[in-house]
């Protein structure tokens, strides 16, 4: 393959890596504009559970838009040139974020411990149902043992009255055993009484049907927590238990079960409110990705100003090839970069040349990103720079490079082509 070859190649990759580049930084700009909506989303999502919702839109734009213009300013200044400057763009850029990120976290927490939260809403219905449960089921004890207890305290009178024993009979029927009057009215007693409890042992079966009604529910809606309908029929068989259970205990003249109250079924499944108790369990993994997103949102902001916007034009090239050209102290640092000093030599101190065109050519393409300040000296070509220049020398003659002076008269045409566009 010829020299000419392998060059016209390497000029193709050249072209193609700046298109690609180029594709990359233009790309940048509407993923900063995504990034800023999607971090705006969580950030109104968590300042409208405080505020009213319009003004927190409001406040969510003037935060993103700080967070944008500032990482932009921030990578376009220097804090020695302006310190008061540099430390109020950083101090707003901080508080912007905070900001941003202390009610993304708000989102991004909701969003990752959601099953968390409903599992333990659901283990939390689960207790209170149990703990109203084993209430009735207590009640339930309570009046059996109750109503056993004067079923044998009645059935107790009946047989002393029987056999003459019993301390309320009168004195001309005691001692007579058989039954009497007074057996009588104590055995109508004790027969009253057997007949409350095989009254109270109906009962219990429809409290029983209940309870394995609620029972069941309960167990088929710890399995599908995102089933409304099951939650529904364990509200219904729940009401269902506290009504039979409040009417059996209005009976006896017990006190009624103090029950749990269940909502309906959006307000289980509902989110969290925000609060600041969120940050004494605080989750990490919320808390990285709502920072995740302000850091990609403040570091593709502060790359699109702090890299070259763009190829140069034909006449920027010139003027950046002339300027390079008033140097003379090139060396191969150890970066192995090409590196020149910018300052004056001795000798154009002596003769009071002006460098001020040349200057403006490195300060230029230090803006740009071509060139890399490495002390107050020096500099050292970025490696987008080097295509340039060998483009450049490629298009003059060996000979023209051999005898054209580095002088200024080029460089000052090149400006002033620039100049008049």
């Amino acid at each position: 393959m010829s020299s000419n070859a392998a060059w016209h190649i390497g000029q193709w990759l050249n072209a193609v890596q700046s298109t690609f580049v180029g594709l990359l930084r233009v790309w940048s700009v509407p993923i900063v504009l995504l990034l800023s909506v999607a971090s705006g989303y969580t950030t109104c999502y968590g300042l409208s559970y405080f505020i009213t919702p319009w003004i927190a839109l409001i406040v969510t734009v003037a935060v993103q838009s700080i967070v944008v213009i500032c990482s932009l300013e921030l990578a376009g200044m220097h804090w020695r040139a302006n310190p008061t400057r540099f430390a109020t763009v950083v101090i707003s850029l901080l508080v912007a974020l905070t900001v941003s990120i202390s009610f993304s976290y708000f989102k991004f927490y909701e969003f990752s411990n959601r099953d968390s939260i409903l599992i333990d809403r659901q283990v939390q219905l689960s207790q209170d149902v149990s703990r109203y449960i084993d209430g009735v089921i207590g009640l339930k004890s309570q009046l059996i043992a109750a109503q056993q207890k004067r079923v044998e305290h009645a059935s107790q009178e009946a047989t002393q009255a029987y056999l003459g024993a019993h301390p309320g009979m009168p004195g001309e029927a005691r001692h007579q055993v058989g039954k009497g009057r007074v057996w009588t009215y104590y055995n109508d007693i004790l027969l009253a009484e057997q007949a409350k409890l095989k009254q109270l042992d109906a009962q219990f079966q429809t409290l029983e049907k209940l309870l394995a009604e609620v029972r069941a529910s309960l167990r088929e809606f710890s399995l599908r927590m995102n089933d409304a309908p099951a939650y529904e029929r364990l509200v219904g068989a729940f009401q269902n238990l506290q009504a039979e259970a409040e009417i059996l205990a209005a009976n006896h003249g017990a006190a009624p079960i103090e029950a749990p109250r269940l909502g309906i079924y959006s307000e289980f499944s509902r989110g969290i409110t925000p609060s600041f108790a969120m940050w004494e369990d605080i989750s990490w993994f919320a808390l990285a990705c709502a920072a995740m997103v302000d850091f990609f949102t403040l570091i593709l902001s502060y790359r699109l100003e702090s890299t070259a916007p763009g190829p140069l034009t034909e006449e920027e090239k010139e003027l950046a090839f002339q300027g390079l050209r008033q140097f003379g102290e090139f060396t191969i640092n150890k970066n192995d970069e090409l590196e020149f000093v910018i300052e004056r030599t001795e000798l154009e101190r002596a003769r009071r040349v002006s460098d001020w065109n040349r200057m403006f050519a490195v300060a230029f393409l230090l803006n740009r990103g071509y060139l890399r300040k490495m002390s107050d000296r020096t500099v050292e070509f970025a490696p987008n720079l080097y295509p340039l220049i060998a483009e450049r020398m490629a298009a003059r003659k060996a000979t023209e490079l051999k005898t054209e002076p580095a002088n200024e008269d080029p460089l000052a045409e090149a400006l002033k082509r620039k100049d008049h566009g």
